[in-house]
């Protein structure tokens, strides 16, 4: 599965759109005209997407995804609904890019050898300075 392939997929057909009235800049035409644009799209009934796919975005959604397995993706920062609309498309796509993303493995590292004796020099710094806070024995 490559990422960007699954991201390149027209879901435009199974989108569902919302508008609202935003929040955001636009002084009247705020209270007037909705610019406010929710994306809704439901993995389960999705055509476009294998059995696999699905599994992989339920499991990476999971707490994203509403109780009936939409996810929602709210966009009001802009004026225009269209442009709101175009970013939540291009933040669908980012999310559906980054869940089909293999994580790099981790590469295991040492410690350099100067770190390894300054880390055992503070620690005998503390050790010292814990030692002289003890009365003296007789």
């Amino acid at each position: 599965m490559d990422p960007k392939e699954i991201g390149q997929r027209d879901y435009t057909k199974e989108f569902e759109f919302l508008t609202s009235r935003s929040s955001g800049p636009g002084g009247q035409n705020v209270n007037k005209v909705e610019s406010k644009v929710t994306l809704k799209f439901h993995i389960a009934d999705s055509e476009l997407l294998n059995e696999a796919e699905k599994e992989r975005l339920l499991e990476k959604w999971r707490n994203r995804l509403t109780k009936e397995g939409f996810i929602l993706i709210h966009f009001e920062r802009h004026r225009s609904q269209l442009r709101n609309k175009e970013e939540a498309i291009n933040t669908f796509k980012a999310l559906l890019e980054k869940a089909f993303t293999e994580p790099r493995p981790r590469k295991k590292t040492k410690p350099s050898k100067a770190a390894i004796k300054k880390r055992l020099e503070a620690k005998k710094k503390h050790s010292d300075k814990k030692s002289n806070r003890k009365p003296p024995e007789y």
